[in-house]
């Protein structure tokens, strides 16, 4: 008996080393939301798909999106090529009436070494034709503000951001593409997120979230699903 239990025992253990080798593997994180798609059986309103600032937004108020039939699909670190690879499983699978893109930090601080603005333009670009391809109403987001990268320190994200943006704003009026332009409203004068809204100018807070970027993307999803039901934020006081 102790002879079966021990085989039991180095089996799992077999068994839980091989788990964490896969994920290690899987460059693009399918794992991250492979359970949890599969347990959304209610057409999402909207899939919110990028890196940090997304995957923050749906821990930090999962009431927001929970009460609006929203979903959360953000994954720190990413760049726009490992989005762009994940797009179909975490976006397109789901069947949400419109997706939330917001992408390109990671790109500028180099997580996945350089890649040029064009060609992260191209990777943002493809999401939104797979989204339209499939009858998937898109918003796209202009790149938060960042006036230094912590782990990146020797870049300086400030200008390129700018950048960045201006390219895909003139993407999305070519494409007649929503554009929710987040930079204005956020940036301070060294070009990255306030004090008071975050404690890295990367990063922004509950407080950032609720009172600037809900509102606006709450807009935006009205505007574009067209819908007598309007999705909606409270400013909940931050304790």
């Amino acid at each position: 008996m102790k002879r079966v239990l021990f085989t039991l025992a180095l089996c799992l253990v077999a068994v839980g080393a091989m788990a964490q080798n896969t994920k290690k593997e899987d460059w693009a994180q399918f794992y991250r939301y492979a359970e949890a798609n599969e347990k959304v059986t209610t057409r999402p309103d909207a899939v919110f798909m990028g890196n940090s600032i997304t995957d923050n937004w749906a821990r930090f108020d999962a009431e927001f999106f929970t009460k609006n039939n929203f979903v959360g699909r953000g994954i720190s670190g990413q760049t726009s090529s490992e989005m762009l690879v994940r797009f179909r499983r975490d976006v397109i699978d789901l069947n949400p009436r419109c997706v939330v893109i917001l992408s390109g930090t990671n790109d500028v601080a180099r997580n996945n070494g350089y890649i040029s603005p064009e060609n992260t333009l191209g990777n943002i670009i493809s999401m939104c034709e797979l989204a339209k391809a499939n009858g998937i109403e898109v918003i796209l987001c202009s790149v938060t503000p960042t006036s230094v990268f912590g782990w990146r320190k020797e870049i300086s994200p400030a200008q390129p951001i700018r950048d960045l943006n201006k390219l895909l704003e003139a993407y999305a009026k070519e494409a007649g593409i929503y554009f929710l332009n987040y930079y204005p409203a956020l940036t301070d004068d060294l070009g990255g997120l306030p004090a008071k809204w975050s404690t890295d100018t990367c990063h922004p807070n509950l407080e950032c979230y609720r009172t600037v970027m809900e509102p606006m993307v709450c807009d935006a999803i009205n505007k574009v699903l067209k819908t007598p039901k309007k999705k909606l934020h409270t400013p909940m006081p931050v304790e």
